[in-house]
């Protein structure tokens, strides 16, 4: 399955939590200021808290990239993989 790379708070906000739990008051100008929360059982995040989970997932899918080319650089040279290289290649 090919992930595209992180870029925007809705990328946060979709791994918090399952379903349509929030949404945008301006559809077409998806910033935190138009997040409205549909849920009434969950808690609107801060801005900070968007910003620095979408860092996070940014890194953890750059570390990723990093650890398949790795992965793939050893295999081509015959070398033994990490366990987390071979999981990275294996969906584990």
């Amino acid at each position: 399955m090919i992930r595209l790379k992180p870029n925007h708070i809705e990328d946060y906000l979709m791994k918090l939590h399952q379903g349509q739990w929030f949404s945008w008051s301006d559809p077409s100008n998806k910033v935190y200021e138009n997040l409205i929360i549909l849920d009434d059982s969950k808690t609107k995040p801060t801005e900070q808290e968007c910003i620095d989970g979408l860092a996070q997932l940014v890194a953890d899918f750059d570390a990723r990239i990093d650890l398949r080319a790795s992965a793939k650089a050893k295999l081509i040279a015959g070398e033994a993989l990490t366990e987390d290289e071979a999981n990275v290649l294996i969906g584990g």
